[in-house]
């Protein structure tokens, strides 16, 4: 059986909208009348609220993706653009938050347009000034001034993000124009600005990812700002949520540390992790609700005609908001903004919402705090550019130049492995891989404000499953409790998959708990280790599996038959149950459209039926090898007509593996025929 890539997490870019192709010149009425020309005209104006005004209705408008073409084929960003620098500070702050709801409604392609339209000219010189701003001003700024420069600050740097996050170009920009140097200030207000500090942060993170020309200048204070904030003693679950952020930038920059200080700072992000992870979100979410209550009740006892409704007057707009990905929902209703991802949804939460922040924080600190766990604990090879789930029926896998190279399951360093442990690392992820609590879930379902928390906990426990499948692929058996302990991990997972039939509905939850089961099945076979979860009850969720539109899905139910199968070959009385899973495979691979699951599903009977009397027998009974000579011609076929141009190189070598194989395994079965 091949093994399994571990998966890796990159900072989620905005998903394209296919409404952001520019209509074609006749398609567009071009009328002063419409509404996006003459909320256009209205930047021009020379009163600084009438532009105001219009930034601020473009800012609304934008967030209905159907108008962005509009807008793009009236140059709006280069338009929209100058304002940043306006006279005006309410202008520059409406300005920028249109750009920023463009860039989030329109997704990548809008981002890498602007980008092409030299929008970050404007942007550095706005960051540069209200980083001037603040070397003026060393005092916080009082409420009452509104806008301030760290609102203006704050937008800028939110636009920013969306962009580095869509655009490689954006990010090279960021390195050049030494932006690092503005973000820095704008996380040491963390005490008096968390909003500004966490939209820095979140920047920060993700253009330190994979971004060796930045790791490469970061200096000494730099390092030494991080570790403040990783340091600070703020209890609140927004500081929880920084900390969070900064020990994912310091992981990101770890290349930058000398040797006497990695393992110093390698304990200090794990720890900031293992804090983050260590909260019980499902009982703190109610008592933020209790807290709701209590202020309600004192707010009425103050003013009588005030309402309890008042808590969820704007529960429609958030409720909607949810059902959108997170990777869309950067829209300038209040502050700051993850696929998806993935964002908080802080950004759309009115400033006295401050229980709902709370929670939306800790939710988004224990998701981040998961990604990077995953990141720890997967090996830098394969490539990214490789599809999720290689497989071959060798001990071995083909690189792309044709070399053959065995994927070591212990690819932690020493020290991180032993780092993750002293922190209780993977108990702490197998508990937030449980369902969320039924407390929390009613809270949020009462609420309609609160329906947001639902999807960011199921986020989490899929977090969760997937960090489990890369421990699993990488630390040593006997440091997860050795038969036992992953018995008891079989079971657990056992109870989430047949907890209900509704939870393998979710493509999400099913590609991160079949990714989880493919990895523990394939440990335990090789350890001979007894699971909880009978051949039956494998097949009853790879049945579900295998219906699902998520290619990845697919290819994990394939391999759990495989291991399945395999394992059963060796017991007697199992040939009726092989027979079952053959057919299934065979199916599959005859029928599936995409390469790479008829590939796995060739792979898995390669392993099945391999070896055996009970196989052998079962072979015979489903006419196996005629059936893989009926396919064979147009496996290679397809391979050959749709591999180059689909599939990557890596893709390509993997099934020219299968291929070759196909063609052995043929001759093996033929071979027995003729005892």
């Amino acid at each position: 059986m091949g093994k399994t890539k571990n998966t890796r997490f990159k900072r989620p870019q905005l998903p394209p909208v296919k409404a952001v192709k520019r209509p074609a010149e006749d398609e567009v009425d071009d009328e002063v009348e419409s509404p996006h020309a003459e909320l256009l005209e209205k930047l021009q104006s020379p009163s600084a609220d009438m532009r105001e005004y219009a930034c601020a209705s473009i800012s609304r408008v934008v967030q209905q993706s159907q108008t962005i073409p509009g807008f793009l084929h009236r140059d709006a960003v280069r338009r929209i653009g100058p304002l940043l620098l306006d006279s005006s500070l309410a202008v520059r702050e409406t300005a920028t938050g249109a750009l920023r709801n463009l860039s989030a409604c329109g997704g990548a392609e809008v981002c890498e347009d602007m980008v092409k339209q030299d929008i970050l000219t404007p942007i550095i010189a706005l960051l540069n000034e209200c980083f001037m701003g603040f070397e003026a001003s060393s005092s916080p700024v009082k409420k009452d001034q509104k806008p301030t420069v760290e609102d203006v600050a704050n937008e800028a740097v939110n636009l920013l993000w969306n962009l580095c996050e869509s655009s490689s170009k954006a990010v090279s920009v960021f390195n050049r124009a030494r932006l690092l140097d503005v973000l820095l200030p704008c996380i040491e207000k963390h005490p008096h600005n968390i909003q500004l500090a966490l939209s820095a942060a979140h920047c920060l993170h993700t253009v330190t990812e994979d971004n060796s020309d930045l790791a490469g200048s970061v200096n000494g204070a730099v390092l030494s700002a991080l570790e403040n904030v990783l340091l600070s003693a703020h209890s609140s679950m927004e500081h929880v949520l920084l900390r969070t952020l900064a020990a994912g930038t310091v992981w990101n920059l770890k290349s930058s540390l000398s040797s006497s200080r990695q393992a110093e700072a390698l304990s200090a992000v794990v720890k900031t992790l293992a804090h983050s992870l260590g909260v019980d979100a499902g009982s703190m979410i109610p008592d933020l609700w209790q807290r709701v209550l209590s202020r309600l009740a004192s707010s009425d006892m103050v003013n009588p005609e005030s309402s309890g409704t008042e808590e969820q007057q704007d529960g429609a707009s958030t409720q909607e908001e949810e059902e959108m990905d997170e990777g869309d929902l950067k829209m300038n209703r209040g502050k700051r903004n993850k696929k998806k991802p993935e964002r908080d949804f802080a950004a759309f939460l009115p400033r006295d919402k401050p229980e709902l922040r709370e929670a939306v924080a800790l939710l988004t600190a224990q998701q981040t705090s998961l990604e990077i766990i995953v990141n720890m604990c997967c090996s830098d090879e394969p490539s990214d550019d490789e599809w999720e789930e290689m497989s071959s029926s060798d001990e071995s896998e083909i690189s792309a130049d044709g070399n053959s190279s065995l994927f070591s399951p212990l690819c932690l360093s020493a020290e991180l492995h032993t780092t993750l442990l002293n922190y209780s690392i993977p108990q702490l992820v197998l508990k937030k891989a449980e369902f969320p609590s039924h407390a929390a879930l009613e809270v949020c379902g009462r609420n309609p404000e609160w329906t947001c928390l639902i999807k960011k906990m199921q986020r989490v426990q899929c977090r969760a499953l997937t960090c489990l499948h890369n421990m699993l692929a990488v630390m040593d058996v006997e440091c997860l409790g050795g038969a036992a302990g992953l018995q008891a991990v079989a079971q657990h997972l056992s109870s989430l998959i047949f907890s209900s039939a509704d939870v393998l509905k979710d493509d999400e939850f099913l590609e991160a708990v079949t990714s989880a089961m493919r990895s523990l099945l394939q440990i335990m076979a090789s350890k001979n280790i007894p699971q909880c979860m009978s051949p039956q009850q494998l097949m009853s969720v790879c049945e579900s599996a295998m219906q699902c539109d998520v290619v990845s899905v697919r290819v994990n139910a394939l391999a759990i038959l495989g291991i399945t199968g395999s394992t059963l070959a060796k017991e007697k009385g199992s040939a009726e149950t092989l027979e079952l899973i053959g057919n299934a495979l065979l199916s599959v691979a005859s029928k599936d459209v995409n390469l790479v699951a008829s590939g796995e599903a060739l792979d898995a009977l390669f392993d099945v039926f391999a070896d055996g009397e009970e196989a052998e027998r079962a072979a015979q009974n489903i006419n196996l090898l005629t059936a893989l000579k009926s396919l064979q011609p147009a496996f290679t076929a397809k391979i050959r007509k749709e591999g180059r141009g689909t599939y990557s190189r890596d893709q390509l070598c993997v099934l020219d593996n299968v291929r070759v194989n196909l063609r052995r395994f043929i001759g093996y079965l033929e071979s027995l025929c003729k005892k």
